[in-house]
């Protein structure tokens, strides 16, 4: 009954998400705002019929209907209630369901807004959302239905359908598979939410960019218009990559945060064109420019959405996060590059209309900078592209699968990510229309000159590899510049308001949100570098085997192994774990416990890290393999990885900058007055 509920939701959907489609088109060809209430009120009701359906899922897993494939799949009567629940995004089917859902949440909580000055658009987008949507559901219902069930024939194999085939029953399972031990880490709870609201909130700015090509506004309203929700689409995309680092930190045995994974990069790729356009659509909105390249920008970032979720789905590359081989795949190429013909072909229509209301007249004036880190992210990206369709072209030529490793990207993108940071800190310190070498470097000069003595004094610390020489000068030189823009900003309203110091600073910050929030953000971006330096830099491993009692040393660190223990334990895992003995310099700092559990139910195990952590160095020892007690020997793979944990606090901060970046202000046309005010203060 739940499982016919759920599915019938579904198609309902689909139905009244094609009817919007036509609904709003008419209206819109028709002048007809009956019609186009009635496409609104469509996508409205999408919302509450996906929740009903998603419910459903949650319904069956939580209560053990094993009958049903999908529970059956990523359930068993050990799991806890919480890892049950969020088992709904566990699988392939229910994280299709879980993705339409969060579209249709974000598409109606966009429809509700006041259309008065925008009207024309509302039709439009509309008709974006709900094509996205209703292609989604046409997967699930015709190819990954989350609610069939497995069916026992009389003389035959059971076959999985949604309704009985002739003089089948139901095949009632007692427990099922389990879900997959990766993913009952806290961060894969959190982590995959997280990627997916950000996938579907860059939808919202698509569908304005969309609308604006079909209406023929040429303006900035759009941009205005989608700020937030790109901001906010950006926020929870690096909440979902800085998430998926800290998981395959603590669970995959990496000794790192990133493995260049072909999933994780179709993650990484549309955040690289989001931050590219949440630069560029500035120089829209104060000097008229860069109208094409915004609407490329902003197609690209859709297609690369439904793109990373092609790879993740279809199962095309090999990854620790795909799911396994589907019949979606082709389904999202065709989408892809129908979507991607459609949205080039309107381009092209406007663009005669998209001219620029000004000219670059400065190679070093802010727009031009702006417009090189753009660039720069695109180069990026276009690294990242092909390192993740080399393996498919490959095989298409040569039949065989060739695949590129951390080395190649690493080579590739280095230089231009130190590119960028310089540029992050040049940029703040240039004017915009018109600036000169000259001007940039009596702005720069002081920043410059404190960085300079950072270098010097990594150089006495004993740091001679050049590259982590230019890390950590670029650096201290985008902190030194971040820094003295705050300081700039706050001395200029503490003269003009008599305000103390730190009044003026919070002051000032809480009337330019967009502007501090970017600085912030610039801050964290720092603090990971240094984490990215040292761990890519420096970071040393070793691995051995050794006997009870006997020591393994990396470094001034060395592990002396105690005793290992094996038991089962009563939610299904048998637990090898270790105690080991961590010394520093000949002294004994700490007990660590690294692990390894299988889990009986999925047949599949899972590594847990031992780690010593402060602020200088995570000491990481990883249970590899290990002798009965008789032969009283483990191997263990250890990493040193120093000042990764720069790399979360950083992240922090990131997060925390992209907050009051997207906090809304109270009063726009006041605060943007006194913000003019005291920018021309600071300059003068």
């Amino acid at each position: 009954m739940i499982a016919n509920l759920g599915y019938g939701s579904l198609v309902i959907t689909f139905l009244l998400s094609l009817y919007g489609v036509f609904a709003a088109v008419y209206g819109a060809r028709r002048n007809a705002p009956a019609w186009v209430d009635s496409a609104r009120n469509a996508m409205l009701l999408t919302f509450p019929l996906l929740t009903l359906s998603a419910l459903s899922i949650i319904y069956l897993l939580v209560n053990g209907n094993y009958e049903v494939e999908y529970v059956a799949s990523v359930t068993s009567n050990s799991m806890p209630m919480y890892l049950k629940v969020t088992a709904l995004w566990g699988g392939q089917a229910g994280s299709l369901v879980f993705w339409t859902w969060l579209m249709a949440a974000f598409a109606s909580a966009v429809t509700l807004r006041k259309w008065d000055r925008d009207r024309e658009f509302l039709p439009w987008v509309i008709v974006v959302a709900l094509i996205t949507l209703a292609f989604f559901l046409l997967m699930i219902i015709f190819f990954e239905n989350p609610f069939e069930r497995i069916w026992r024939l009389p003389f035959g194999q059971p076959v999985k359908a949604m309704f009985p085939p002739a003089g089948a029953e139901l095949l009632i399972q007692p427990d099922g598979r389990g879900l997959n031990p990766l993913l009952r880490h806290p961060g894969m709870i959190i982590h995959p939410p997280m990627l997916y609201l950000g996938f579907v909130s860059f939808v919202i700015p698509y569908a304005f960019a969309i609308a604006a090509l079909v209406t023929g506004r040429t303006d900035d309203r759009w941009i205005r218009l989608t700020r937030r929700w790109t901001l906010v689409a950006w926020l929870f995309l690096s909440l979902g990559l800085v998430l998926g680092g800290r998981w395959a930190y603590d669970v995959l045995g990496w000794g790192g945060y990133w493995g260049w994974d072909p999933v994780e990069i179709a993650a990484f790729m549309p955040w690289l064109t989001g931050t590219a356009f949440l630069h560029s659509v500035m120089i829209q909105e104060k000097r008229g420019m860069l109208k094409h390249w915004n609407m490329v920008l902003v197609i690209l970032t859709y297609d690369l959405v439904i793109f990373g979720t092609f790879l993740t789905r279809s199962g095309v590359l090999s990854s620790v996060h795909a799911f396994a081989q589907s019949a979606i795949g082709p389904l999202f190429f065709v989408f892809i590059g129908l979507t991607l013909i459609a949205s080039v072909a309107l381009l092209l229509y406007r663009w005669s209309e998209l001219k620029a209301e000004a000219e670059m007249t400065s190679l070093f004036s802010r727009e031009a900078l702006f417009l090189l880190n753009n660039l720069l992210f695109l180069g990026i990206l276009v690294v990242c592209f092909w390192g993740v369709i080399f393996p498919l072209i490959s095989e298409l030529v040569t039949g065989q699968k060739v695949t590129v490793g951390p080395p190649f990207y690493e080579r590739a993108t280095g230089p231009q990510f130190a590119a960028l940071l310089l540029l992050m800190g040049v940029a703040p310190l240039a004017a915009w229309r018109h600036s000169t070498a000259k001007t940039l470097g009596r702005a720069i000069w002081r920043p410059a000159l404190f960085s300079l003595l950072v270098l010097a004094a990594v150089i006495v610390s004993g740091v001679t590899n050049w590259a982590a020489l230019l890390g950590f000068w670029l650096s201290a030189f985008v902190a030194s510049v971040t820094l003295y823009e705050f300081w700039r900003g706050a001395l200029a309203r503490h003269r003009t308001s008599g305000e103390s110091l730190p009044l003026a600073l919070w002051r000032l910050m809480g009337r330019n949100r967009r502007r501090y929030g970017g600085y912030i953000i610039h801050l964290g971006v720092v603090l990971m570098a240094i984490g990215v330096i040292g761990i890519e830099l420096f970071q040393t491993e070793t691995q051995g085997t050794i006997a009870q009692g006997e020591r393994l040393t990396l470094g001034r660190f060395a592990i002396q192994f105690d005793e290992l223990a094996n038991f089962d334990t009563p939610d299904g895992r048998n637990v090898a774990r270790a105690v080991v003995s961590v010394y520093k310099d000949g002294e004994k700092v700490r007990e660590l416990y690294p692990r390894r559990d299988y889990y009986y139910e999925s047949q599949q195990p899972m590594t847990i890290p031992g780690v010593r952590s402060t602020w200088e160095d995570d000491f990481y020892v990883l249970l590899v393999d290990w002798q009965p007690v008789s032969a009283s020997g483990a191997t263990f793979k250890v990493y040193h990885n120093p000042l990764v944990n720069w790399l979360w606090l950083g992240s922090i901060i990131f997060i925390l900058g992209t907050m009051v970046a997207a906090w809304p202000d109270k009063d726009p046309e006041t605060e943007a007055r006194m913000v003019r005010r005291t920018l021309v203060a600071a300059r003068a």
